[in-house]
Parts: structure tokens; C-alpha cells; sequence
């Protein structure tokens, strides 16, 4: 099973080393950023399942990085702050925290939070236009018509849904599906990318999958 990914953006290494030793005994991949831009690029290119952010980072302020995040991702952000104060509560939800963590805190209650978190993405129901996935369910449908895809196309479906607009690679697309296992040179990943444009096309989802040529795959946002 693959392990869910969080990416730690915290500029004290002390912090940052406690987060990721307790973040792993717990079954996570962890990744560390220890600046807002630094965590901005991994943010893009590594599509963690969640994001631990300290708010007081060298470069600029967490809340910048929120409000960058949620330009192009749905990504769960759990900030860490020391500013305990309403306002500035309200300040971090409203620019699209989902939650916040005062500094001190102990690592019982930062876990317990991540997994609510990571609870409720993983069983939201995921749209783009007229389509909908279901991952409780395993169901996808588009134009309220069930589309019958094989485990790999949902999972492949799934990846897709969450960044629409965003371009996959072959790489980035069987590291995340099938873990790295798939052998050099293998063309597994474009045999159910094909499956699945014509699944789509046989609903009249002309278009909806687009390759781009000598890079990869993305949903048309």
C-alpha cells in the first residue's frame, strides 16, 4: 500500500526533525521544505497529501503560501502557529487553511488532526464539469452515467481529478500508481491512458483527457 506523502514547510530543523520522526513511526512519507518557496516548488512537484505549514517561515509569511496553494490545489493545510489569537484564526481559515495547530503542541493532537484531514479527502467526492468520482466507493460516473473503468484507470482517474489542468508525466504517473515497479522503457502507462480516453470518448468525453505531446497527461480544468 502506498504510503501518504506530507510535506513538513518549517524553517527550525529542531521542529522539523521531531515532526518527521513522529510523522514517520506513524506510516508516513514525509518531506521537508525550510522555506515558503522552497515548499512551493515541492508543493508542485511531489503533490503531497498534506501540508504541515509553519506560519513564521525566512522568505514570507505562511499565509502568502496558503493563498498561493489554493490558486491551483485542494491540498489539505494544517498550519502550525504560535499567533493565538481570533483573528488571526479567522485570518488563516478564510484564506483557505483547513486547519490550524498552536505552538506548543503535542505530537497525540498533530496526529489525530493530519488523520482527520486526510480522513475526509479521501472519502470526498472528487468533480470536474460533469465528472464525479466516488473513492469510498470506488464509482466513477460522467454526465450522471456510470463510466466502468478497471482499478488502475480509477486510481489513474483519481491522481488526475485533484489537479485539474496539471500535467503528468508517464514518470510522475507510474510512480504514483504503481509504485516505481513498472521496468524501463514500458508502455503500460500509455496502454491505460489510451483505455481510458476511449471510455471517455464513448461517453462523449471528447476532449476531457489531453496529452501533451512528449510530456504527459491532464484533465482539461
Amino acid at each position: 500500500m502506498t504510503k501518504q506523502r506530507i510535506l513538513v514547510v518549517e524553517d527550525d530543523l529542531d521542529i522539523a526533525n521531531v515532526l518527521r520522526m513522529d510523522l514517520e513511526d506513524a506510516g508516513f512519507e514525509v518531506h521537508h521544505a525550510d522555506a515558503a518557496m522552497t515548499g512551493l516548488i515541492k508543493a508542485r512537484e511531489q503533490n503531497p497529501d498534506l501540508i504541515l505549514l509553519d506560519l513564521g517561515l525566512p522568505d514570507f509569511d505562511g499565509g502568502d503560501v496558503v493563498q498561493r496553494l489554493r490558486k491551483n490545489s485542494s491540498v489539505p493545510i494544517v498550519v502550525l502557529t504560535a499567533r493565538d489569537t481570533v483573528d488571526e484564526k479567522v485570518r488563516l481559515l478564510g484564506l483557505g487553511a483547513d486547519d490550524y495547530i498552536i505552538k506548543p503542541f503535542h505530537p497525540e493532537e498533530l496526529l489525530a488532526r493530519v488523520k482527520v484531514q486526510l480522513r475526509q479527502r479521501g472519502s470526498e467526492a472528487l468533480t470536474l464539469g460533469e465528472l464525479e468520482l466516488d473513492p469510498q466507493k470506488r464509482l466513477a460516473r460522467y454526465k450522471e452515467e456510470e463510466l466502468r473503468l478497471s482499478p488502475k484507470e480509477f486510481e489513474i482517474l483519481s491522481l488526475l481529478i485533484r489537479q485539474p489542468g496539471r500535467v503528468y508525466s508517464r514518470h510522475e504517473i507510474g510512480q504514483e500508481i504503481w509504485q516505481g515497479r513498472l521496468p524501463e522503457g514500458s508502455n503500460v502507462v500509455d496502454v491505460h491512458m489510451a483505455n481510458l480516453r476511449a471510455k471517455l470518448r464513448d461517453m462523449e468525453g471528447y476532449g476531457l483527457l489531453r496529452t501533451v505531446r512528449g510530456v504527459g497527461y491532464a484533465l482539461r480544468g
